[in-house]
């Protein structure tokens, strides 16, 4: 039984990932994956279905409704009142065509490193990702790239003071601070950057030879991306208010420690009204009723898919094979930083988490990396960084919202999320591990 319950487990995670490239809805790729957990786990169906679940499932819907519907709703104004169109033209100018890969690249880096959570600054970036996107006429499969590489990648767990979860986490089992390790984060941060550039240039050309160009996501009016006379379109200064008053709001409140799905829901409805309010001329003649339906409607879609495979992630977390690799892992005895390492990527590609990850290892071999004398502060980041080698696997949660909200499948871009989010990462982090096995 336990053999089989393992390989029921590598089993789901694969049926997930190759239903997910088929084209399977969430709902019922999750559906599919769990049930192969059930059965080869000993658990009843009912209550792996009805319990664990839809425990899952409820329990991220209800966490995060409100924060998707008025991320939605956010996005959706800064469209209809140009401001989004506003902001990429005005980027445009600033650093013309040829520099939308890293322009893009940079604003959404910016954005999370300043507090913006992944599920916040997808809804807040796509819009005028859309706009650069079309101007340059390059693929939208190439938004995923940026959205990985820019929040899922060193903002997340290398950069120094980074407000993340998987940033924080560590300091409250280790007595680390969020700027633990500063000239290794750094250092890790450029590795990355400068290798994630490097791969999102070679797909530009590569895909500039093929022919490729921008192609709007279905249902989407191109209207919204064909701009005739810029003047009609709002100043910079009215575009970008309410993305700096968002900003400020995440960033006040996450120093205050307010809780962070509600400081970001907050954040999206006070950047809805200042964009009604400042463009308030841009929104007469049009249906208010229907836009505000439209926009919170629309985070309805996103946050099915992610709450499936949380659900998935619930039904995982209550079988016999998760149990038995998390005993495996607290058993290894190893070099400390080998043991942080590994421990954290085999419970963060379990679980397609990456805080989640890091938690359960933490909880486990906080103690002991503390007894045994190893710089924390070096652990500390080394964790953080390998963390997000796996965590960003096909079933990842993240992953089905962000191909959402673009207008994608894994089918179409997960290699982008593989490349810049998995491998890059793996990468840095075997890297960093042999310099501080050798030298610390």
């Amino acid at each position: 039984m336990n053999a089989l319950s393992i390989i029921g487990l590598i089993l789901a995670v694969i049926v997930l990932g190759v239903t997910a490239y088929r084209g399977f809805g969430a709902l019922t790729a999750t559906l599919m994956a769990s049930l192969v957990v059930i059965l080869t786990n000993g658990m009843g169906i009912w209550q792996g279905l009805s319990e664990f679940y839809m425990n899952g499932y409820i329990g991220a819907y209800s966490s995060f409704f409100l924060m998707f519907c008025c991320s939605s709703l956010y996005a959706g104004f800064m469209n209809e009142s140009g401001s989004a169109a506003s902001i990429g033209y005005q980027l445009i100018d600033w650093f013309g065509k040829k520099n939308v890969l890293l322009v893009c690249f940079v604003l959404t880096a910016l954005l999370t490193y300043g507090g913006v959570s992944l599920f916040v600054v997808i809804y807040a970036t796509a819009p005028i990702m859309f706009l650069l996107f079309k101007e340059a006429d390059l693929p939208r499969h190439l938004t995923v790239a940026i959205v990985a590489a820019g929040s899922a990648s060193f903002t997340m767990t290398a950069l120094p003071g980074t407000p993340s979860l998987t940033n924080v986490i560590p300091t409250q089992f280790l007595g680390t601070t969020l700027t633990a390790a500063p000239v290794f984060g750094i250092l890790a941060t450029i590795a990355m950057f400068v290798m994630s550039m490097l791969y999102m240039n070679r797909c530009e050309k590569k895909a500039r030879e093929n022919g490729e160009h921008w192609e709007s996501p279905e249902g989407m009016d191109p209207a919204l991306l064909e701009i005739k006379d810029r003047s009609t379109l709002p100043s910079s200064a009215k575009a970008f208010a309410p993305m700096v008053v968002l900003m400020v709001i995440i960033l006040i409140g996450s120093r205050f420690g307010i809780n962070s799905t509600m400081l970001a829901t907050g954040a999206m409805l006070a950047g809805t009204i200042v964009t009604f309010i400042l463009n308030f001329d841009k929104f007469k003649g049009k249906s208010l009723k229907k836009l505000i339906s439209s926009g919170l409607e629309g985070g309805i879609d996103s946050i099915g898919g992610y709450a499936g495979v949380v659900a998935f992630g619930a039904v995982v977390t209550n079988s016999a094979a998760f149990s038995m690799i998390v005993e495996w892992v607290s058993s290894l005895h190893m070099n400390p930083y080998v043991q942080g390492v590994v421990s954290t990527m085999a419970i963060s590609a379990i679980t397609g988490s990456s805080s989640g990850g890091l938690k359960i290892m933490l909880s486990a071999f906080a103690d002991e990396f503390i007894a045994s004398g190893v710089n924390l502060q070096l652990l500390h980041r080394l964790i953080c960084i390998s963390a997000d080698a796996l965590d960003t696997l096909p079933h990842s949660p993240g992953m089905f919202l962000m191909f959402a909200v673009l207008g994608l499948t894994h089918k179409q871009a997960y290699k982008h999320v593989f490349w810049t989010s998995t491998v890059i990462p793996l990468i840095v982090t075997f890297v960093s591990l042999v310099i501080l096995v050798i030298f610390f």
